[in-house]
């Protein structure tokens, strides 16, 4: 019974989302009529108009290698590179229109995962590399840090540490994921610490699927969190799921949304084993707003790893949650 009654709700959204219209079309795109994925997450579309492009005209950036998308306090698209350059998209066309290098404190690049915008326009970005958050202006210009507790930090293993970052509520705890397990750990767990008022506050625990690791984190604007997960299998290609995840205590109570490999394909393309060629290494994503009757409009972005058999894709999803 309940399961009949979400399938009913989403398929009340999808003639909701066919009247207000898909997202943006652009080169080598594909916008449908919304597509069930799960019971309560469809796809509405696809891009691959950002794959292998480059902005900029004295200096050139190139859009590779994005690992997280945020919305500005005026809607623009953020899209973060994890080499160390954010970018400004223009939220109906996702067209760059702006790049700003990013720096650490010493001035020297860092290994940016993670993408949050705090309620007064800060850019929080979180690094694998210390690991640490940091603090930006709209001009990129270092404000400060938010330091990972030491006993975190010193268990972090390198490349799998603060893959996610995320803001609950205006000017509430700051949360950010761990990719991996830390040593020691347990290795079903993934850590997520927190930051109130700049201040270390408690460290939460996650339990993704089994063999998936945390790829990024967003909040849902009601006190939960979106959580990405991923794993990449030689022969089989890549594992996306999306899940929420509740804070209960010292844990995060996660509740499955969707495996994305059960999404239709839409007639997307792979260059590496996959599958679903739709698929590609998902590992950021935003909200960016609402349908009329409160879905989640749901963004995604795959990093192509600078690797010419990886795309980079925008994927637009549909999500209803359930109530908190």
């Amino acid at each position: 019974m309940i399961r009949a009654t979400v399938v009913g709700a989403v398929g009340a959204l999808l003639t909701v989302l066919v009247a207000c219209g898909g997202p943006p079309a652009g080169p080598t795109s594909a916008a449908v009529a919304p597509a069930p994925c799960s019971p309560s997450v469809a796809i509405t579309g696809f891009s691959d108009a950002l794959d292998g492009r480059e902005y900029g005209a004295r200096r050139v950036y190139a859009l590779e290698g994005l690992s997280a998308l945020a919305v500005d306090r005026d809607g623009t698209l953020l899209a973060l590179s994890d080499r160390s350059v954010l970018f400004t998209l223009d939220p109906r066309t996702r067209q760059p229109t702006g790049a700003w290098p990013l720096a650490t404190e010493d001035g020297s690049a860092l290994d940016s995962e993670g993408l949050a915008v705090d309620v007064d326009g800060t850019r929080l970005v979180s690094s694998e590399t210390e690991p640490s958050v940091r603090r930006y202006d709209r001009d990129g210009r270092l404000l400060g840090r938010l330091d990972v507790p030491p006993d975190l930090a010193a268990r972090a293993r390198d490349n799998q540490s603060l893959e996610g970052v995320a803001v609950l509520a205006p000017g509430g705890p700051v949360v950010a994921a761990m990719e991996g397990a830390l040593d020691g750990d347990d290795p079903a767990v993934r850590r997520f610490p927190t930051w109130v008022g700049g201040v270390p506050g408690p460290t939460l625990a996650y339990r993704p699927d089994p063999g998936l690791d945390v790829s990024d984190v967003t909040a849902s604007g009601d006190g939960r969190l979106l959580v990405l997960e991923r794993s990449y299998t030689a022969g089989v290609g890549n594992t996306v799921h999306l899940a929420l995840a509740t804070p209960a205590g010292a844990d995060l109570f996660r509740v499955p949304l969707a495996d994305l490999g059960a999404c239709p394909s839409l007639g997307a393309t792979s260059r590496q084993a996959q599958q679903n060629p739709l698929l590609d290494n998902v590992e950021g994503m935003t909200v960016l707003g609402r349908t009329p009757d409160g879905a989640l409009q749901l963004l995604l972005v795959s990093d192509d790893n600078q690797d010419s058999d990886q795309t980079t894709r925008l994927y637009d999803l549909v999500v209803r949650l359930p109530a908190p």
